[in-house]
């Protein structure tokens, strides 16, 4: 398999982080575009330098757009945006389409992938127990646009496709929180609580990494659970 030349699109939090963590870990990275280099230049084989993967991590306004612009291009894409679900769905149509490639994640924390798990267990024995109610609360910097996050929906998903029941979520936008996410299972004279807490952004940036590496060579509409069943994750 052909080795990783990445390009990261974004230059927020999370763009930076990528960017540093892929240069510390010895990542050839052909392109690194902000907003401005977008509107400058586009996304193009021109501007991407020959990146095979791209790491997107934008904003829900932009991130449709990027995507499609990198797929035209020929480059796979890794993008942890959240809050464009509206058009997601047609834009992997469109990857499935044109033989691309694309894996999106509302977290690419390895943490969070068993977390989910474990909230989906939770909310099929706490229907099974009865007599619970269900809660999500999730919080994150105050500069977090979408609200619920991405992690908290779909969290509230597997935690409705295990019980039946319509898990609602409560945002809280404070300070400058990674992002915590809380199932709160409540009964007339007991409450379950669980909890993941990242304490680092690195976490996130680590396993868009990890995915980036594993995309070279990959097709279709790919998820963090499909890296995850292979041995190794390679």
């Amino acid at each position: 398999m052909s080795a990783l030349r990445l390009t990261v699109i974004g230059d927020g939090k999370m763009g930076r982080l990528v960017h540093a963590l892929a240069v510390e870990e010895g990542v050839v990275v052909t392109a690194w575009l902000g907003r401005d280099e977008v509107v400058a230049s586009g996304i193009s084989g021109e501007t991407l330098g020959g990146a095979n993967v791209a790491i997107e991590f934008t904003e829900p306004g932009a991130a449709a757009a990027n995507v499609r612009a990198l797929i035209a291009a020929g480059c796979a894409v890794v993008c942890g945006t959240t809050g464009w679900d509206d058009e997601r769905a047609v834009v992997e149509q469109e990857v499935r389409a044109a033989g691309g490639a694309l894996m999106w994640a509302p977290n690419f924390s390895l943490g969070v992938h068993i977390f989910t798990a474990l909230v989906a267990e939770a909310a099929r024995r706490a229907r099974i127990a009865g007599g619970f109610d269900a809660h999500m609360v999730e919080t994150h910097h105050a500069a977090k646009l979408d609200a619920p996050s991405g992690t908290a929906r779909h969290l509230a998903q597997a935690a409705h496709a295990a019980s039946g029941a319509v898990v609602p979520v409560t945002s809280v936008r404070v300070g400058a929180v990674p992002g915590t996410h809380e199932l709160i299972l409540d009964g007339a004279f007991e409450q379950l609580r669980l909890v993941h807490e990242a304490r680092d952004r690195r976490v996130f940036a680590l396993g868009a990494l990890a995915a980036a590496r594993w995309m070279v060579g990959r097709h279709g509409v790919l998820r963090l659970d499909d890296m995850l069943a292979t041995s190794g994750g390679s």
